[in-house]
């Protein structure tokens, strides 16, 4: 089992940049391959980015696909997402998950593959 716990959220001006840690426990987060959702308000919660065990495979949904980076440190515990080039449609509550995998290059962009979830991170970036 994992825990998550997401940081790095806050008020920013549309153009400029956040960048979000998720801290896992355990010492088997290199078994877990990781993803990045969001939900804004009154609307269903939707796929950001996903990375692999190793990190060497990542997957980003088309809307931030060029602005947004997945990235992780396994001896850190740790999941990045860094965003650039905000915009005011990026306002969410920000969702770190896992899933545990044996298969190094899996990702997945379905929220119902992922067997663990953090607590969110606000991001609200003004115009």
């Amino acid at each position: 089992q994992v825990q998550l716990v997401e940081s790095g959220g806050g008020l920013v001006q549309a153009g400029g940049s956040l960048r979000l840690s998720c801290a896992a426990s355990g010492r088997t987060f290199s078994t877990y391959a990781m993803g990045w959702f969001r939900q804004a308000p009154g609307k269903e919660r939707e796929f950001v980015a996903a990375i692999s065990r190793s990190g060497d495979y990542t997957y980003y949904a088309d809307s931030v696909k060029g602005r947004f980076t997945i990235s992780r440190d396994n001896a850190k515990n740790t999941v990045y997402l860094q965003m650039n080039s905000l915009k005011p449609e990026d306002t969410a509550i920000y969702y770190c998950a896992a899933v545990y995998k044996l298969g190094v290059a899996y990702t997945s962009s379905s929220s119902y593959d992922y067997d663990y979830w953090g607590q969110g991170t606000q991001v609200t970036v003004s115009s």
